[in-house]
């Protein structure tokens, strides 16, 4: 089969899809004030204009990855943006905050739209070239820490010198843009036979929303109030008949027999545990930077690019070699322990610290971590699927890692206020608080990375360059297991 004459283009576009995803979770964090004062949110209920977004993301990601799969990637991916499109006007013009939350969830929804599908059409472009899909996966890989960086720095510059609805309106042209490119760019991947398991759908879209609204609720209500056990209890019924629907579905949303496939189980695992340690390690160092070393909000987003140049380096001209002479097993551990011992370093913040003494080495190291540990569990856990499977592949993997960055951040959150983060304005207990969280950020990373030494297979994946590996070659290994 012939392959796609423009697909580095189309990557180009798939890449910049996941930066912007990334980056809508991201960018407005220091408008929050302004968003407050502007629209009346409590202080309780501000965090919402983040929530808003990573629960509709996170709870509709495995419907996207089905909807991806039926009726065709590129037009799911089309819709997302149409949607992303949508939901950033709505929250560019809301006059109140009940309109801002609408907004966001609407973002969610696209973005829970774009990631599956995304994936998928970067498996239909580059499979058949175990070698060229090494380099894509690692330059999409590349693209969610330059989304998550660029966020803060842009969400700062634009607060800063603009307004805070600046921060939405920077999505209409780029989503005009990219549905403009997508008929020429994108391949038509072809629809499949079935149907939506609707049932299925609001079942694990309930079931995953309500466990990320207890999550994230937990550190401000309190683990033992009855909102927050009311909350995980009902996600964990919905979850339960989610599982029992599949298994007795003719067409159901998630086949289940899917998480037999050899080590798909145990890539998402990694993938959600190093979610779990990254994500809290971002946002404390954001909070370190800014509350403790007195950093503005642009300063503070340059401070981070060392650290996103660093992780993208590695991804495009370092990981895709050490895959092929190591393999994905070898390099997911090696990378979950580096992660950890970059947190157990950064954790060692002083409050009357520097950002050369106390950020720029453990940073740097946790980025290493990063790159070497993200691409091959993405690639193992998308590769190891079926090719008519790879949006619930897709789906799956990307539930897990927003799930891990949900579950972690909201662990993290509560672990930092009870060693002091609470105490705003209070250096000495601010920095305590942060370091507990990187020490259980780093704890996290540990665990992940034990676990992918006794869970993960030591084969190397379709994913890996191989020379000589042909894209025959490649759907056989998949196939066998």
């Amino acid at each position: 089969m012939s392959r796609h004459p423009r697909r580095w283009w189309a990557l180009g576009l798939i890449a910049l899809a996941q930066f912007m995803v990334i980056m809508d979770t991201s960018i407005i964090g220091v408008a929050l004030p302004h968003m407050q004062a502007d629209l009346g949110f409590s202080q309780a209920d501000l965090s919402w204009v983040f929530n808003a977004y990573v629960v509709a993301f996170g709870g509709l990601l495995l419907l996207g990855g089905r909807l991806s799969d039926l009726f065709g990637a590129r037009r799911v991916f089309a819709a997302g943006w149409a949607l992303l499109l949508a939901g950033s006007v709505l929250a560019a013009v809301a006059g109140t905050a009940w309109v801002e939350l609408a907004g966001r969830a609407v973002q969610g929804v696209g973005a829970a739209l774009i990631a599956p599908a995304a994936l998928t059409l970067l498996m239909i472009l580059f499979g058949g070239s175990s070698r060229e899909l090494t380099t894509a996966l690692a330059l999409y890989g590349a693209a969610a820490p330059a989304g998550g960086t660029a966020g803060v720095f842009l969400g700062g510059v634009i607060t800063e010198w603009l307004s805070w609805p600046f921060i939405f309106w920077l999505y209409v042209p780029i989503a005009a843009a990219t549905l403009a490119l997508v008929p020429v760019l994108l391949p038509a991947a072809p629809p499949s036979s079935g149907r939506v398991d609707l049932v299925g759908a609001l079942t694990v879209t309930a079931g995953l929303g309500l466990g990320v609204f207890g999550l994230v609720r937990a550190p401000e209500a309190g683990w033992s109030a009855g909102s927050t056990i009311g909350a995980l209890a009902a996600a964990a019924v919905l979850l339960i008949a989610f599982l029992l629907i599949q298994a007795r579905s003719s067409a159901p949303l998630v086949r289940l027999g899917i998480f037999r496939t050899p080590d798909l189980g145990a890539a998402n695992v990694a993938q959600l545990l190093l979610g779990a340690a990254w994500i809290p390690m971002w946002f404390f160092l954001n909070l370190y930077l800014q509350q403790v070393l007195g950093f503005g909000a642009f300063a503070s987003g340059a401070a981070l690019l060392p650290m996103t140049i660093g992780i993208m380096v590695l991804m495009v001209g370092v990981v895709p070699r050490l895959v092929a002479r190591f393999g994905p097993k070898s390099l997911t551990v090696a990378g979950l322990l580096v992660l950890a011992t970059g947190l157990v370093w950064m954790a060692a913040v002083d409050p009357a610290g520097s950002f050369l003494a106390d950020v720029l080495g453990p940073s740097l190291v946790a980025a290493a971590g990063m790159a070497l540990a993200f691409i091959p569990s993405l690639g193992t856990a998308i590769s190891s699927a079926r090719p008519e499977e790879g949006g619930l592949a897709s789906g799956i993997v990307n539930t897990g890692y927003q799930i891990g960055s949900a579950l972690g951040l909201a662990a993290m959150t509560a672990v930092a206020s009870a060693a002091g983060a609470a105490r705003v304005g209070d250096p000495a207990a601010l920095t305590s608080g942060f370091s507990a969280a990187f020490l259980g950020a780093a704890a996290i990373a540990a665990a992940g990375g034990l676990l992918a030494a006794v869970t993960l297979r030591g084969r190397r994946p379709a994913a890996a360059p191989a020379t000589g590996t042909t894209g025959s070659d490649a759907a056989s290994e998949r196939v066998a297991g």
